[in-house]
């Protein structure tokens, strides 16, 4: 194992930072770009890998692998579309960790003598499948490190849905890396909760203004959920405010309960609410809590996607109080969703203090039950990503 794939291996949700001056699907996203630059930036930033096109197809070449790795001693992603081991020896002179291996333009025999030879060169490799067939190759390779595209190289289409549901697939062993596709923090945890232990990013950070910045925002935790929504103006404001995880309540004894889930803006992640079991809504994500005589819901509950756990959320007892429960939820394994009395002026302590994976935050942001203040759903926000 080498650098580029041990750099992936770490806890948490990890984040290649792409450079390419161009995409044939969407034209010029950064010509002038500095890949000595932008390397640097992106490895302060905190990327786990930098990936550089070296294809002219994106306005790439070797010199701009050479460039990153003199500004940089990240772990370095060769990606092109790569046939021969001499590809393989100059990605290597050039000062690349790890290579792309592209099974669309692959047999197996050619696929394995790359991995062959990458590893008597000491590089890690990155086996790219696209679909069913081509991801039951990768796997039978077998290949350590396996990143499922949700673009199609042929039409350049995307299809996250299709591609979360192979992440959702790869075996346990796997480094799995979610490819293209990805605007948002919430596009991310998507898929880290499908299976990914990393995302592949270039486009949405070669557009933005400031690249390293972008990267930041996309790694950056705890997620921010605003729930109890009823309203479409309610989730708009959310969204706009840069909620990640819209809650819809579909218990029909709280006082927050909707009809249904709302429609949201892909670039987040609907949750549906529910007591005692899970039915059947439009949410990505469902959070059951526990039942609890007397009360409307249990103070635990679970989150779900496609009826996996995912996530356990901790909130306190309804209407009541508890001084243990942020040390308790601090202490507590795996990821964690803070709830229970979060609103702008306190939210920032806790994240501070339990270092969740989440937050969330309900009656608090409300001028009546049901219906969220705009003002206090951005305070909210803003203080939980401060």
């Amino acid at each position: 194992m080498g650098r580029f794939e041990a750099s992936l291996r770490e806890p948490g949700l990890r984040v290649i930072a792409e450079i390419k001056r161009r995409s044939p699907s969407a034209g010029d996203l950064r010509p002038d770009a500095d890949p000595r630059r932008i390397a640097a930036s992106y490895a302060d930033a905190g990327a786990a890998a930098i990936s550089v096109l070296v294809d002219e197809r994106f306005a790439g070449s070797w010199a701009d692998l050479r460039a990153a790795r003199a500004a940089t001693d990240a772990p370095l992603l060769a990606k092109g579309f790569f046939s021969s081991v001499d590809d393989l020896r100059t990605a290597k002179e050039a000062g690349a960790d790890a290579v792309l291996v592209l099974l669309r333009d692959l047999d197996d025999a050619q696929a394995r003598a790359l991995l062959v030879e990458a590893e008597r060169l000491h590089l890690d490799t990155l086996v790219e499948a696209h679909d069913a067939d081509e991801l039951t190759r990768a796997i039978a390779l077998p290949a350590p490190v396996v990143g499922v595209n949700a673009r199609d190289l042929s039409t350049f289409a995307i299809d996250r849905d299709a591609q979360l549901a192979l992440l959702a697939t790869i075996p346990d062993d796997r480094v799995v890396i979610a490819e293209s596709g990805i605007e948002s923090r919430a596009q991310g945890a998507a898929a880290e909760l499908a299976g990914a232990d990393a995302i592949l990013v270039g486009s949405t950070l070669m557009r933005a203004a400031d690249p390293a910045a972008k990267l930041t925002e996309l790694s950056a935790r705890p997620l921010v959920k605003v729930c109890g929504l009823t309203r479409e103006e309610d989730v708009a404001a959310a969204a706009e405010a840069g909620a990640d995880l819209l809650g819809f309540v579909l218990a029909l004894e709280s006082p927050r309960a909707a009809a249904r889930v709302l429609p949201v803006p892909e670039t987040t992640l609907a949750v549906a609410v529910w007591v005692g079991e899970a039915g059947e809504s439009d949410a990505e994500l469902d959070q059951v809590h526990t039942v609890e005589a007397g009360r409307v819901r249990g103070r635990e509950a679970t989150i779900y996607r496609r009826g996996e756990a995912v996530a356990r959320l901790l909130d306190l007892p309804w209407g009541e109080d508890d001084p243990e429960h942020w040390p308790r939820a601090a202490a507590a394994d795996g990821r964690i969703v803070l709830a229970g009395g979060l609103g702008p002026e306190n939210v920032a302590a806790a994240i501070e203090a339990v270092r969740p994976w989440a937050v969330d935050a309900s009656s608090s942001l409300e001028s009546a039950p049901g219906v969220k203040d705009p003002a206090r759903v951005r305070a909210y926000v803003e203080a939980a990503n401060r």
